[in-house]
């Protein structure tokens, strides 16, 4: 009996979409109805830069560094309920997207913490801190990425990758179909702010081959799966800024709307072939034009509009998965540069050593600014990195 509850408390546990089950697990409850399950997650980098060090910001950087360093708790009773909560440790990171600082940044935080219902075999709610559902590169696995990472510019503007509320979600038509609905926080800072509202999202995607049925996605199943999926979301908040802080006036909206693609075909004897792209757009209602706007309307999280497109192609028989990406982004301002475009684009490998429990990537990335300025002289970015999860 008490092997059955567990077999059925392990079922539960698919509702974590975690990217692996490495950790110690321990069951708990009346016969053992319940599991507890511990793992460890880290990025340990090796950055280097051509410039922007230095009191003229002309020279060479090199620096150590986490890119994550996390402990995730889980659990689940029986198959109908679980919870997730996860830990991150950020070490004193110099190396910012578009420019370099002193860091100093470090700090120990709760990074989700979310209560999950299955209510059926189409709807689950989440409720608590967790990724909001709006573009696909924000919902991959921070553990199992095509490229070294997701987008630099891709976030939402007063969020982070994360959020509090909540959120409904389920398949249908054979998990060829899923739709999400959630309603979170979005800016959270009520005395700023013209009005404290919400942020709503909307997303659905369809899966032509082989489904992806998880709350998150992943960026390369390694030839696992045999995958297309087309995917689209809108997101929305009233009365988000000001244009004019000062007098408090001009309120304006926030929309954004993204559409995106991603498709990986193993083929017997040829490798595994992967590629997707997105496009988004993050409307503020040409706040940025006021004399006194907001500061968040503006900047890298502010109004923009972008795309990205990558690959990537793992051989045969062997564990190296060579990838590429290039991206094009549009900011409303940035460092003070009206109209400011950047293209980022980069190559590099990964080479797993136990999938994607322990894996090396390695990536040159280089980014070029259409104006330059402060804070605006293109630069070569390479990255080693070392993941692990236990």
């Amino acid at each position: 009996m008490k092997i059955r509850h567990a077999l059925i408390a392990l079922a539960g546990m698919t509702l974590l979409a975690s990217p692996a089950f490495a950790g110690p697990t321990w069951t708990f409850g009346p016969e053992d109805q319940g599991l507890l399950k511990l793992d460890y997650k880290g990025q340990f980098q090796l950055n280097y830069r051509d410039e922007g060090a230095g009191p003229n910001r002309d020279e060479d950087a090199m620096e150590f560094n986490f890119r994550r360093n996390r402990l995730a708790l889980m659990g689940a009773w029986e198959k109908n309920f679980s919870l997730y909560v996860q830990t991150e440790y950020n070490s004193d990171n110099n190396f910012g997207p578009i420019a370099l600082s002193d860091g100093n940044n470090s700090d120990f935080r709760i990074l989700d913490a979310t209560l999950r219902f299955k209510l059926n075999e189409y709807a689950n709610i989440w409720l608590g801190k967790f990724k909001y559902g709006f573009t696909r590169e924000n919902l991959e696995s921070c553990e199992d990425p095509l490229t070294l990472d997701r987008s630099l510019f891709i976030r939402t503007p007063y969020t982070g990758t994360r959020d509090d509320g909540v959120s409904l979600w389920g398949n249908v038509m054979d998990g060829k179909v899923q739709y999400r609905v959630d309603v979170m926080n979005g800016r959270n800072d009520s005395l700023s702010s013209p009005k404290s509202e919400l942020r709503y999202t909307a997303r659905a995607h369809l899966s032509l081959l082989d489904a992806e049925n998880g709350y998150g996605y992943k960026g390369t199943y390694m030839g696992s799966k045999k995958v297309f999926t087309v995917g689209a979301a809108y997101q929305m908040e009233s009365d988000i800024a000001y244009q004019n802080t000062v007098a408090q006036t001009g309120a304006v909206d926030y929309k954004a709307w993204t559409v995106d693609l991603f498709t990986e075909i193993p083929v017997e004897g040829l490798g595994t072939f992967t590629a997707s792209g997105a496009y988004v757009d993050y409307d503020l209602d040409d706040a940025y034009q006021g004399i006194t706007s907001d500061a968040g309307v503006s900047g890298l999280n502010g109004e923009k509009n972008g795309y990205y497109v990558k690959a990537g192609y793992m051989l045969p028989g062997l564990p190296l998965q060579f990838f590429g990406r290039y991206e094009n982004w549009s900011f409303a301002e940035l460092n003070n540069i009206i109209d400011q475009e950047i293209t980022w684009y980069g190559g590099g490998a990964n080479y797993y050593l136990r999938g994607q429990n322990l894996k090396l990537t390695m990536e040159l990335s280089k980014t070029d600014f259409d104006k330059s300025g402060a804070d605006s002289e293109d630069f070569t970015t390479l990255t080693t990195q070392m993941q692990l999860i236990f």
